[in-house]
């Protein structure tokens, strides 16, 4: 039984960064998933695949994980690199591709 520690990254629809402020600890999967037959839902007989907790700090989710003797793996946040553009840059006389109609 592992568990991967991260940071939930913002969807790509959204602007706003809601739910990416705290830590999470998600159990991976130890036994693969089945089609069950009738309805054609899939199922798993493992049910830490649903379990999913939060934490405000990194160290805190390690702290717990330690603590009760869970595998753990951390994965660390990209930080976005945040591209400064001016609308004003569009009409400068020294761009690199000249602006045309």
């Amino acid at each position: 039984m592992t568990a991967r520690i991260f940071k939930p990254s913002r969807g790509a629809t959204s602007s706003g960064k809601a739910r990416t402020k705290r830590w999470v600890l998600r159990f991976d999967n130890e036994s693969p998933r089945q089609i069950e037959p009738l309805m054609g839902w899939t199922s798993s007989t493992d049910t830490r695949q649903q379990v999913q907790l939060t934490f405000d700090t990194k160290e805190q989710a390690i702290a717990y994980a330690e603590r009760e003797g869970i595998a753990y793996v951390v994965d660390e946040p990209e930080e976005p690199t945040r591209k400064v553009i001016s609308y004003s840059d569009n009409f400068k006389h020294n761009r690199v591709t000249p602006w045309t109609h």
